[in-house]
């Protein structure tokens, strides 16, 4: 088995409440919790309004399976979340 770490560290500017922070997240935890080999959470800036930082920990048979997860949640969040991606790290273990 296969384990791979993804953290984002998003900006979020103009944001104003944290109300509008997890709108304009757009529900991370609930579209890749669902997905049988991923596990998510806001592990960052938690309290802060213009910034968040999330960690995926995606689990395949291959290095190649975690690292085409890692890059389908990247991609789909660089699109689908109305901020910035400001840093991505990934580590395989």
């Amino acid at each position: 088995m296969h384990i791979g770490i993804l953290t984002l560290r998003l900006s979020l500017p103009g944001c104003r409440s944290l109300k509008e922070k997890r709108q304009r997240m757009g529900g991370l935890h609930e579209r890749f919790g669902r997905h049988p080999a991923i596990a998510v959470c806001e592990s960052g800036d938690l309290d802060r309004l213009e910034a968040s930082e999330w960690t995926f920990v995606a689990v395949a048979t291959t290095p190649q399976k975690v690292e085409s997860l890692l890059a389908e949640i990247e991609d789909k969040i660089q699109r689908g979340v109305d901020g910035r991606v400001m840093e991505a790290t990934r580590e395989l273990l």
